[in-house]
């Protein structure tokens, strides 16, 4: 498991051989859109979340994703994890219901991608 942070992007030939190793066509990951970071190379998001809670993220600013490095645009990004299940805060289900909520943890993946588009 790693924390990717802006200035150690990870480009999609690293996320393509990081599915490779666990499975095949996706990476799950954690996403803080407070400090904009992602946990990854986990094979469970609340391994990924526990990671960033003992590195000071907030339980309210982790959103559970999974990444498809082949795809592209609204297929590249999963929002489903069982971490997003939040009725408590508004959240009912394992995807993220609330639309300002998604797009900012599609900036943060954003950020964190390196731009180059190789295989």
């Amino acid at each position: 498991m790693k924390i990717i942070e802006a200035s150690e992007k990870i480009s999609r030939k690293q996320l393509k051989e990081g599915a490779g190793k666990t499975f095949g066509n996706l990476v799950k990951a954690v996403v803080d859109i407070e400090k904009e970071i992602m946990a990854i190379d986990a094979e469970l998001h609340s391994d990924e979340e526990a990671l960033l809670l003992e590195n000071g993220s907030k339980q309210e600013n982790l959103w559970g994703i999974n990444i498809y490095p082949e795809l592209e645009g609204n297929d590249f990004i999963e929002f489903d994890s069982m971490i997003n299940l939040r009725p408590s805060h508004g959240n009912k289900s394992r995807g993220v219901d609330n639309q300002e909520i998604r797009r900012k943890i599609t900036a943060v993946v954003a950020k964190l991608l390196n731009n180059d588009l190789s295989a």
